[in-house]
């Protein structure tokens, strides 16, 4: 049975982890509602100056537990890919100095306990599986493959296929994992320029979006009577209107910024 949890507790080792799900607990459900509802709400009294509007306004936050679960997913992948990283050179390093598949995954997983003291690390939890299944008389490939599956990661679902046909043909298994490591270290290089990069345009954007709300805010507090036009009759469509533009520039921003290498 596939359990999953963002930070299982060091008593779940024995639980597989499906990367590709999460379930939010009702607190989680509540707080990511809450996450958008309020801002929602907020937005939406300045663009209205109604509370029942402003509420309605606010149901939109039901939608966002859906995004925050694929965000949680998200994150938890990366630090997967992080931690897969050192785990395979720590590999590289045991069977250098000519120890077995076996042995270099056990000392492999002890080198990472010293590296990674939380005992629910990702990969922590995982080598101590793949270990615990090679005890078990079950061969490496089979552990190995099972995580593979479970990380839906391409870099650790092709390090897998390539070990595997390393191990039946008796290719260079250290050469694999070094150049395997050496991969894995230049996409996570490319990724972080890439973040330093459009870090100062998010941010812009972020300031560009939120520009024209700080100014409704303004003078809809400070000239009441200037602003009512757009409070009754049709100013509440073209208020309605320009909230529906910043939500659609806000969507545009977002999908150009969002960069995955």
């Amino acid at each position: 049975m596939n359990k999953t949890s963002l930070a299982p507790q060091p008593s779940n080792i024995n639980q597989l982890i499906d990367y590709n799900l999460y379930e939010l607990t009702a607190k989680e459900k509540m707080i990511a509602i809450l996450m958008l509802a309020i801002p929602a709400f907020i937005v939406g009294y300045i663009f209205y100056k109604s509370l029942i509007l402003a509420a309605g306004l606010s149901m939109i936050g039901l939608t966002f537990p859906r995004f925050r679960k694929q965000h949680l997913i998200q994150n938890r992948k990366n630090k997967l890919y992080v931690q897969f990283k050192q785990a395979l050179s720590c590999l590289s390093s045991s069977m250098t100095v000519g120890k077995s598949i076996e042995t270099a995954f056990r000392e492999a997983l002890e080198d990472l306990k010293l590296l990674y003291s939380d005992p629910a690390c990702f990969i922590v939890i995982e080598f101590s599986i793949i270990c615990r299944r090679v005890e078990n008389g079950e061969p490496i490939e089979a552990a190995l493959k099972n995580f593979a599956d479970r990380s839906h990661l391409e870099d650790v679902r092709s390090f897998t296929d390539v070990f595997l046909t390393c191990k039946r043909s008796g290719g260079n298994l250290i050469e694999v994992m070094k150049r395997t490591a050496t991969v894995i270290g230049e996409k996570l290089e490319i990724s972080q320029d890439i973040s330093v990069m459009i870090a100062q345009k998010r941010f812009e954007s972020r300031v560009l979006l939120f520009a024209p709300i700080a100014i409704v805010a303004v003078l809809a507090f400070t000239s009441p009577e200037y602003m009512q036009p757009l409070y009754t009759g049709s100013g509440l469509l073209i208020m309605t209107v320009c909230l529906l533009l910043l939500g659609a520039c806000y969507l545009l921003t977002h999908k150009i910024m969002n960069i995955k290498v």
